[in-house]
């Protein structure tokens, strides 16, 4: 599998395909680290801010989300799964390296939190996020330009 997608906004059509991607990709990390969410909160979690949703595709089929909200000086990857069958493929790096060009084309910070036990985590940091604060379950990563700019990219604030 390539790693070749293209992003096109989610709608309330799309609404079963979320709430199936969500809980086969974040039930397990939930999980792991004890947390206990009913039926209603995935959905809930699924619905919201759809209008920041888009749909990870290739050849018209719905492989994963990204839900970025962009405020004026920041970008937050509120959301962020790809279907376990393409998970390890290069399918999220290529996501997210689309992401961090944008960001750093705007020139704004950008922003994620990851679930602790997230193996996702890795895959952050390779790409340039760094761990800037945390809460009980989860880590605060803003991407930061490393010192030599090979990263190119947001500065955290």
């Amino acid at each position: 599998m390539g790693t070749a997608f293209t992003l096109r906004a989610a709608t309330g059509a799309d609404l079963p395909f979320l709430l199936d991607l969500r809980v086969a990709t974040m039930a397990p990390q939930f999980e792991r680290q004890g947390i206990v969410l009913t039926a209603q909160d995935h959905q809930l979690r699924a619905e919201f801010r759809l209008d920041a949703a888009r749909i990870v595709e290739r050849d018209g089929r719905a492989l994963g989300l990204l839900k970025l909200l962009q405020e004026s000086d920041v970008w937050t990857v509120e959301q962020f799964q790809v279907a376990p069958a393409c998970q390890g493929l290069g399918l999220g790096a290529a996501v997210l390296r689309r992401v961090i060009a944008e960001a750093r084309a705007a020139s704004v910070t950008l922003r994620l939190s990851v679930l602790k036990e997230n193996p996702a985590r890795r895959l952050y940091e390779r790409l340039g996020f760094r761990t800037l604060a945390e809460s009980a379950n989860s880590f605060k990563m803003t991407f930061v330009e490393n010192e030599s700019g090979e990263r190119g990219g947001v500065t955290g604030s």
